[in-house]
């Protein structure tokens, strides 16, 4: 079975870094190629596992996932949506996910593919950080300095959060193997290093705190000595610690120091949240249909911020799924967060998983279907990682 998980794993590699290549593009398309492809890859997985009469692997974690999207269509059912389409768009970014996870679980299964998954992740997000930063500072508001946008972008993300978000993800990946092996202490201690300036330079406050939390989060956890000996331990800590800040005062601390000062930083994300408890409180039990924030917001916002402002979303991801999904659909999602927790600290390398929810509180990376796509894929690569050695301890050297 391996020769084809490893084949599966190669394309549903490709596919996600397609979707994060492609995030910037506002057409429906992109994603489009995105779902197309992981149900395809799905459909072909499951057939495979039907002819040759495999079982499929399990998590308790496919139970809310599960359920989040059949909320959607209970929505639907008994016309508790306020917006049919935008409804019926969520159910199709909701299985996607549950696509991803599932398909994840399955391919990766073994430990090798899981490790040869997780080096082409972290590469490939090593080579698009450096790439990003290259391009912030050389070719501001064009992505990969051909495509003019409206902003200042970073990579291929228009926000700043979203872009430290994909970062929060792999930067655990690029920790764990610096930590893990002194053989690869140092070249990961400089892709860490490398990220985490990354961040910095694109000036997303909540990024650089949950970066830098990771980073403290991953050496704390390290201090185990069924981790890491105290020697690799020590040489990590020196070399990540000096990456960072050499690499973080090359890109600039000025811009995200500015923002720091900023006398309100609340402000709009705090009104977009009153407005959204606000619908919370208008119907707490069955939501006004997920994917349809945008189109009741107006009659609950509680200020106007002008022409210049739209309000398409709550940046506050789970302010809106309250207030879409109802606290039901809330419930759901956030026993997935209690679960990725548990799993990170088993193998502290999906770590970035629980940061990326922990972002969802100030922002909404998961609006983006690329981005939900990779953090459900990390997400089936934990349930993997649990699944194939379910009575391991906290701890191992070679940890998932």
């Amino acid at each position: 079975m391996e020769p084809a998980a490893k084949r599966s794993a190669v394309v549903l590699s490709v596919l996600l870094f397609f979707g994060i290549l492609t995030v910037w593009v506002p057409q429906r398309w992109p994603v489009g190629v995105l779902q197309s492809g992981v149900f395809a890859l799905a459909a072909a997985w499951a057939l495979r596992a039907a002819i040759y009469a495999r079982p499929v692997r399990t998590s308790l974690v496919l139970i809310p996932l599960a359920g989040a999207m059949l909320w959607a269509l209970l929505q639907l059912a008994l016309g508790w949506t306020v917006y049919r389409f935008a409804t019926w768009t969520a159910v199709l970014d909701w299985a996607t996910c549950l696509a991803v996870f599932w398909l994840a679980l399955e391919i990766l299964g073994t430990r090798e593919v899981r490790h040869g998954f997780r080096k082409a992740l972290l590469y490939f997000g090593f080579v698009l950080s450096v790439l990003s930063v290259v391009q912030y500072f050389t070719a501001p508001g064009k992505i990969f300095g051909l495509f003019p946008v409206d902003y200042h972008n970073v990579g291929p993300f228009l926000n700043r959060d979203h872009y430290s978000t994909f970062v929060e993800l792999v930067l655990p990946l690029a920790l764990f193997e610096a930590l893990r092996d002194r053989r690869k202490t140092l070249s990961h201690a400089l892709m860490a290093g490398a990220m985490f300036a990354s961040v910095i330079a694109g000036a997303s406050r909540a990024g650089s705190i949950l970066v830098t939390l990771e980073i403290g989060v991953m050496l704390f956890l390290g201090l185990s000595p069924r981790f890491a000996s105290g020697r690799t331990m020590a040489g990590a800590l020196s070399r990540v610690a000096l990456f960072a800040v050499v690499f973080a005062a090359v890109v600039g601390w000025d811009v995200l120091w500015s923002r720091f000062q900023d006398p309100d930083p609340f402000r709009v994300r705090r009104e977009l949240l009153q407005s959204s408890l606000a619908m919370v409180r208008e119907r707490p039990w069955t939501g006004f249909g997920l994917g349809t924030w945008p189109t009741v917001y107006p009659a609950y916002a509680v200020t106007d911020f002008g022409p210049d402002l739209f309000g398409n979303h709550a940046h506050n991801d789970w302010a809106e799924w309250a207030a879409e999904g109802g606290l039901p659909f809330l419930l759901l999602l956030l026993s997935v967060a209690v679960w990725c927790a548990r799993q990170a600290v088993r193998f502290p390398w999906g770590l970035g998983v629980v940061a990326a929810f922990c972002h969802c509180a100030v922002d909404f990376p998961m609006q983006r279907p690329a981005l939900a796509a990779l953090v459900f894929a990390l997400m089936g690569a934990l349930a993997a990682a649990a699944a194939s050695a379910p009575t391991a301890g906290r701890w191992s050297p070679r940890a998932g």
